[in-house]
């Protein structure tokens, strides 16, 4: 595969965050784990992928996000969720984790205002400064003033008592995830060394006990015991993570969408290597060490460690089906017809077309991508109705 190099100042940038990391893996001893590499690599203040100010988003960035292909997504996502926001009425808010590049609130703040049902506030919880001020000057741009003042940006959870939607696209994919593999029988978590030239290798330590009891819990509920070798993520807490998120969150709805598998997919015998991987100007990259700084690092998301993790926090389970269903589910043919009543040319119909096929067919982010909901208090309607598949997790 040929991928374009970067230019000097991005491969001085990259440089520097080398060297941040491989100060913090000297003053561990020689190594740090795989979760803390991923997280300087994405989120080391100025240096990260997503804390620093290359473009990431669209196609002038890395990856295309649903948000990115138009309006069609976050309008469903809207149709979706007002039926929680009007049910709490006058003091519903939304909060919406990492906003991306401003694309998503934009076209669900103006939908959710067409059909009545705009929350009391719209606030965005973004870790990055970089990418909130590019939010900021996006949603300034395309709101009205009292509108874009409804938006507000978050340093962290709302701790105070809080009523409304949580609201989390390809978000729990780039957490920090702990890597894991099995020698003799026992659980052994990946750690990131140094080699003789100073490179990032990998090695094994025994895994503390929180992850190995938490791989045990995968082998048990899913496809049963690992062979040696095998290598995988785990996010031991994901369950804390969640509870952490929706801080003071009383009565409403939680709303998940990502790419992953429920359980005994996403550790299948023939997923051997686990699902990690970067993505590098819109290419898939399995050498996660490459282009530190510069290249997105994921991973697949466990829908069954969700589902348990939500129910966890208090809520109840509210249905589990692949972004297609869920778009179709919620009003995506009407969204579509209206759109294309309203396009001037024949051009920007075929671009709608294109932009459904994109969210919906199987080879693209239709069945790649899955929704996940969660309850508490309200009624989530019939978000999930159209092609069920809790059965599967």
């Amino acid at each position: 595969m040929s991928l374009i190099p970067p230019d000097a100042e991005a491969s001085a940038h990259s440089a520097r965050l080398r060297e941040l990391i491989r100060a913090q893996i000297v003053a561990a001893g020689g190594a740090i784990p795989f979760h803390r590499f991923m997280e300087l690599a994405l989120y080391a203040p100025g240096l990260g992928y997503y804390s620093a100010g290359a473009a990431k988003f669209g196609r002038a960035g890395d990856f295309v996000t649903a948000p990115e292909l138009g309006s069609l997504f976050a309008e469903c996502v809207a149709e979706a969720v007002a039926p929680v926001i009007r049910e709490i009425c006058g003091r519903a808010e939304f909060l919406e984790l990492g906003g991306g590049s401003g694309a998503f609130a934009e076209y669900a703040i103006k939908r959710l205002m067409a059909i009545d049902a705009m929350p009391a506030r719209y606030a965005i919880l973004e870790p990055s400064a970089d990418l909130r001020e590019r939010q900021r000057e996006h949603l300034r741009l395309r709101l009205t003033p009292p509108v874009f003042a409804c938006v507000e940006w978050l340093d962290g959870p709302v701790q105070e008592p809080w009523n409304g939607v949580l609201f989390a696209n390809e978000v729990i994919d780039a957490l920090p995830t702990s890597r894991f593999t099995l020698r003799d029988g026992e659980v052994f978590e990946e750690f990131v060394a140094l080699d003789g030239g100073g490179d990032f290798v990998r090695t094994e330590r025994p895994a503390d006990a929180l992850l190995a009891a938490a791989v045990r819990h995968v082998e048990r509920q899913g496809p049963g015991p690992f062979a040696d070798g095998y290598r995988s993520e785990l996010l031991p807490q994901l369950p804390y993570w969640v509870q952490a998120v929706i801080g003071g969150l009383d009565s409403g709805a939680m709303l998940f969408v990502d790419y992953g598998y429920p359980r005994r997919e996403y550790y299948a015998a023939s997923r051997g290597n686990g699902t990690l991987r970067a993505f590098y100007r819109h290419h898939v990259v399995n050498d996660v060490y490459a282009r530190v700084g510069l290249q997105d690092i994921t991973a697949s998301v466990d829908f069954t460690a969700l589902a348990e993790a939500g129910t966890e926090a208090g809520f109840d389970f509210a249905g589990y089906c692949s972004q297609a269903s869920f778009l179709i589910g919620n009003g995506l043919e009407q969204r579509l017809a209206e759109q294309e009543a309203r396009a001037p040319t024949e051009a920007a119909r075929y671009s709608l077309r294109q932009q459904v096929q994109q969210l919906t067919l199987p080879g693209a982010m239709g069945e790649r991508f899955q929704a996940m909901g969660f309850a508490c208090g309200v009624e989530f309607g019939t978000a999930f109705l159209a092609g069920d598949l809790s059965f599967r997790l």
